[in-house]
């Protein structure tokens, strides 16, 4: 499996298992059931724990790499350290494994001009803007006194052919879902851009979408690790040792929601606390945000993600200057001694001052 396969695998499936398992969908289903809108949670890394509704990207791991191998060069240590900064010093995920065209990437001192910078760069490369620049503090600095660390990833893939459009139907206990997939009707084209991975039952499977872009979209169900890189791990694990038809066959149906969701986080756990670049100089990472912007339906779909981070220099703290005093009011020796001399030609120790005085 050569790398961009590999990365597009990665880009997508972990995104697509936590919605695709756990049930959050484009519906209204929350309205005619009067309940709010489903929180999705965030996770920075592969090796994070995952709950019900959590979606990663890579777009944090690629600055966070840039600030530990270009800017500290040494593992990124808290006081105390914490497991999804563990985590993220691992860098599992890193620009191999993402085509030039899919990314663009920053590390500089921050200004209004690199801002600026940024902003071309983006709308040039993808046609985009930004949901995240403004929210940061923007100065000039001078270099060394700050870091500002910014990427974008912007993907979007085609199916060959649409897939069939299903009729409503239920998501666990949630009603009106709406769905795309195979049926009897659906036309052999259709079939021929799924790949069955592995199928022990209908609720413990594992599938992949083809697209014209060659990026490939797998959805998984019964796989419950805890972590998204333990669950991309049993995918590839279980294919590897299935002997089924990897065919969608005229029988055979195929039944995914429509995903539409667009998150936005600020990583507050990872901010303001002190840590060293190797120099010994000491930095915190004054602000970090993550977008991660996904879409899925019959025709394809697209994911676009940013992610930000300003690092400064924290000034070396002067200790307080002691206040000392020199008391001599209990047991104390006096010397005398001629400047030049190596010894003292008088010396005395008085503890009872009623003697001297």
């Amino acid at each position: 499996m050569n790398k961009k396969v590999l990365i597009c695998i990665i880009s997508i499936i972990v995104i697509i298992i936590g919605i695709a398992i756990f049930g959050v969908t484009e519906t209204k289903q929350e309205e005619a059931k009067g309940q709010t809108e489903t929180e999705i949670g965030v996770v920075l890394s592969l090796e994070d724990n995952i709950t019900n509704n959590t979606a990663w990207c890579g777009t944090f791991n690629l600055i966070w790499n840039d600030l530990k191998n270009d800017l500290a060069k040494q593992d990124i240590e808290f006081t105390p350290q914490i497991d999804i900064v563990r985590n993220l010093n691992k860098g599992t995920f890193n620009t191999s494994y993402l085509s030039e065209d899919s990314y663009y990437k920053v590390c500089d001192t921050p200004s209004l001009e690199l801002k600026a910078e940024i902003e071309k760069a983006i709308k040039e490369k993808f046609n985009e803007t930004s949901d995240i620049l403004d929210d940061f503090d923007w100065y000039d600095a001078e270099p060394g006194e700050a870091y500002f660390l910014y990427t974008m990833l912007k993907k979007d893939f085609e199916f060959p052919s649409e897939f069939d459009e299903l009729e409503d139907g239920k998501f666990g206990d949630y009603d009106n879902v709406k769905y795309f997939g195979i049926n009897e009707d659906t036309e052999e084209q259709v079939r021929d851009q799924v790949q069955v991975l592995y199928y022990n039952s209908k609720e413990d499977f594992a599938i992949k979408l083809l697209t014209k872009e060659n990026d490939e979209v797998i959805i998984t169900r019964g796989n419950n690790k805890t972590t998204f890189g333990e669950t991309y791990n049993e995918v590839i694990k279980q294919s590897e040792k299935y002997d089924g038809n990897t065919k969608m066959g005229e029988k055979d149906i195929l039944k995914i929601p429509n995903i539409s969701f667009n998150l936005k986080e600020e990583l507050t756990e990872l901010e303001n606390k002190p840590f060293f670049f190797s120099t010994g100089e000491q930095y915190s990472i004054t602000k970090a945000l993550q977008t991660i912007e996904f879409e899925l339906d019959k025709k394809g779909g697209k994911i676009k993600s940013e992610a930000g981070m300003m690092v400064e220099k924290l000034a070396l703290a002067k200790p307080d200057e002691e206040t000392r005093e020199f008391l001599v009011d209990d047991t104390f020796t006096i010397f005398l001694k001629e400047g030049e001399k190596d010894l003292p030609y008088f010396a005395a120790r008085i503890e009872d001052i009623t003697k001297v005085q």
